[in-house]
């Protein structure tokens, strides 16, 4: 489901095609919603995917299931708790959501700029004026000076007739695009969650190999105590001491970038929360304390509905479509009817007066005829555009695929890499300590200590390497599957 956030929203609320603002929206529980696309789904013609768009396999090639796996609250997977709660965060705090939620409420205004096209435009104008013309002052002719007065109050209306529905096509376009705006909130917001996972992983991945590499400082520290032991009792060379000092050194030196990256990724959780990096402190210091999720895609179609970035380009690619219709009724010829009535009189007193009662009604029509091929640009302009996006439409459908079929191999192919650097970390220990047993004994030359322990030293790092690989490629399916939204759990708030 889809979790909330603290912003306001929007809300386009369908009345016989007419759009307008008011309240907020919720899912069933009554929550705020980041998304708001059930509050445009009422909206307009409901759009159909594009059949032909894209070919669509029956199945996917790198799994064997067709039943989809529930992905609800798909980071729980994981078994962290202290993610679990990063998440909620990041759902709240999230700048980049925030960012795309303006963006849709600038979509939203513009459904109410094309909504008032349906709509007659009325004013109210009152007008008082005094005059006051010259005397003459001439021999022989004496006149006074001349006052007048006129009072006018008057309401004035105009109306386009939308008799080819073309301005029912600009609101259709209008509300399209607001319903894209609102897919793209949640694409944004299933981007940063899959970032706060990603960057968890590696914080915990690399804090685990700082333990790892601490540890085998350590144990290289108790070699070369060993071998300075060895040359006290004259069994052991100076060469011997400098090439165990140098190994240990080149341990001690591995351990400084481990902590850069694992404090870049805790930086990089808490810009993915909206916070300041020292308000963010992370607890978690082993990867190998995560589950691995399993999951099943299912069947490939699912992709269609289950994308926000592909209902996002496929609402784009219906907001252009209506964009055509308008730019060829743009040829038609426009009726606009107009009309004003008050009253106007010379004196307060007589202004309400049935003698005083004025109006004026007329109606017009304009039929472009030559315009220097201004219009005809327009619609070549309009079907170009909808020509890119239904090539966006079918780039993001294959997109789609190609990240599933590709995270699916990450999948299988890491928890193979895995389970053999399992295997060669068993054997580099078992190994280590037999060398290390017969250097004590005197039976085993310096120099396979020395490959041993660095076999050893590798072998455990590429397993803490193989492990976070595998929890990555298990977010990178979740996030290529289109995450945990469903817009068929979200309603719309309460009130009318």
């Amino acid at each position: 489901m889809i979790t909330g956030f603290r912003h306001r929203l929007p809300r386009l609320r369908c009345n016989a095609g007419i759009a307008r603002t008011r309240g907020r929206i919720t899912t069933a529980k009554g929550v705020p919603l980041a998304l708001a696309l059930a509050v445009l789904g009422g909206c307009g013609k409901p759009i159909d995917p594009i059949r032909d768009a894209a070919i669509v396999p029956a199945k996917f090639q790198n799994t064997k299931s067709t039943k989809a796996t529930d992905i609800s609250r798909w980071y729980a997977r994981f078994g962290s708790g202290e993610l679990n709660n990063l998440i909620a965060e990041a759902n709240i705090g999230n700048l980049d959501v925030a960012i795309a939620v303006s963006q849709l409420m600038q979509a939203d205004a513009q459904v109410q700029v094309a909504a008032a096209a349906l709509f007659p435009t009325i004013s109210y104008s009152d007008t008082s004026q005094r005059s006051q013309s010259s005397g003459t002052n001439v021999p022989g002719v004496i006149t006074s000076p001349t006052q007048r007065n006129s009072f006018t109050k008057v309401i004035q209306a105009s109306y386009v007739l939308d008799i080819w529905g073309q301005n029912r096509d600009s609101l259709e376009a209008a509300v399209r695009t607001a319903t894209a705006s609102a897919y793209q909130i949640e694409t944004v917001r299933l981007t940063a969650l899959a970032n706060v996972v990603n960057n968890y992983l590696v914080y915990a991945a690399n804090r685990e190999r700082v333990t790892v590499g601490s540890n085998n400082l350590a144990n290289a520290e108790r070699i070369l105590q060993v071998i300075r032991e060895r040359k006290a009792a004259g069994t052991a060379s100076e060469l011997d001491e400098a090439q165990q000092q140098t190994l240990v050194e080149q341990q001690r030196a591995t351990l400084a970038p481990l902590r850069q990256t694992a404090q870049a990724s805790r930086i990089a959780v808490a810009l993915l929360l909206g916070q300041p990096a020292q308000t963010v402190d992370l607890k978690i210091t082993r990867v190998r304390s995560l589950s691995v999720p399993k999951v099943a895609p299912g069947i490939p179609a699912t992709l269609l509905v289950r994308r926000p970035d592909i209902r996002n380009a496929e609402r784009q690619l219906a907001a252009a479509e209506a964009n055509v219709e308008v730019a060829r009724k743009a040829f038609l010829p426009t009726i606009q009817l107009t009309g004003q009535a008050g009253y106007q009189s010379a004196a307060l007193n007589t202004l309400l007066r049935p003698e005083s009662f004025i109006f004026t009604v007329a109606s017009g029509i304009t039929q472009p005829i030559f315009d220097g091929g201004r219009l005809r640009g327009q619609l070549n302009l309009s079907e170009a555009q909808r020509q890119q996006l239904l090539e966006t439409y079918r780039r993001a459908i294959v997109t789609a695929l190609s990240d599933v079929e590709t995270a699916l191999v990450a999948v299988r192919e890491t928890q193979r890499r895995e389970a053999a650097q399992r295997m060669a970390v068993i054997a580099a220990r078992r190994a280590f300590a037999l060398s290390e047993e017969r250097l004590r004994a005197g039976t085993v030359d310096l120099t396979t200590l020395l490959t041993t322990q660095n076999t050893l030293f590798q072998a455990e790092d590429t397993l803490l390497q193989a492990r976070l690989a595998r929890l990555q490629a298990a977010a990178s399916l979740f996030q290529a599957l289109g995450g945990d939204w469903d817009e068929t759990l979200i309603s719309v708030g309460d009130g009318p």
